[in-house]
């Protein structure tokens, strides 16, 4: 069954342009090329938030098995790539969702 990786972050004002930038054209690509993801995309939500946006980096991969794969060899070192760039600046927290069907 496929998995997705869902990361939502919540971005300080004073850094939100050069995060999504830094998102966009290393960290979602770097994951990407781990080889453990389908595909990806990263979504604003929409909403008031004080101090700060929010958005979802959702990761599809084919099952939990290369999810795990993917946590045990891939997401710390890019997990504190994404930490020592922006700190306190972002928070960030991950779920995971099983894909029943896709229409």
């Amino acid at each position: 069954m496929q998995v997705i990786y869902n990361v939502t972050v919540s971005v300080d004002y004073d850094v939100a342009e050069h995060w999504l930038e830094w998102m966009k054209e290393e960290h979602i690509p770097e994951v990407m090329e781990t080889g453990h993801f389908i595909e990806s995309k990263i979504s604003k939500v929409i909403g008031h938030e004080d101090g700060g946006l929010t958005y979802a980096i959702q990761y599809l991969c084919q099952n939990m098995e290369v999810y795990e794969a993917y946590q045990a060899n891939f997401a710390p070192t890019l997990q504190a790539k994404h930490t020592e760039k922006f700190g306190s600046q972002t928070v960030a927290f991950r779920t995971l969702l099983h894909v029943h069907k896709s229409f």
